[in-house]
């Protein structure tokens, strides 16, 4: 656990990720090989949208009063933005943590995909 919140944290705080992010992940599908490989990529990439998603939405119902963080600021929204997304994408990679939906989309749409 603490080697994930250090991964995450430093993630986040080299800017990994952040500048041009669409751009790194599409690229990063592209060059990842065959068409199987991309798919399952794509699913893992769905799986981390949602998963971000869910978070966001989920900390929108946290009590802010006498928080850690204290009140909201852009800053801190941005903050945990992008802490968001990178736990997810880091979630979602691994077989043990993933919530099943990027093998889901696999397992569907495999049998269309070509090498």
């Amino acid at each position: 656990m603490e080697n994930s919140i250090n991964t995450v944290t430093s993630n986040v705080l080299n800017n990994r990720g952040i500048v041009n992010n669409d751009t790194q992940i599409f690229n990063n599908i592209k060059e990842s090989g065959g068409k199987k490989e991309q798919l399952k990529k794509v699913g893992e990439e769905f799986e981390t949208l949602f998963m971000t998603k869910m978070m966001t939405l989920m900390d929108k119902t946290v009590d802010r009063e006498g928080g850690v963080l204290g009140e909201d600021s852009k800053y801190v929204d941005t903050f945990k933005s992008h802490v968001f997304q990178e736990v997810s994408r880091q979630l979602s990679s691994n077989p043990h943590t993933s919530i099943g939906i990027a093998s889901q989309i696999y397992k569907q749409m495999e049998r269309y995909v070509q090498e």
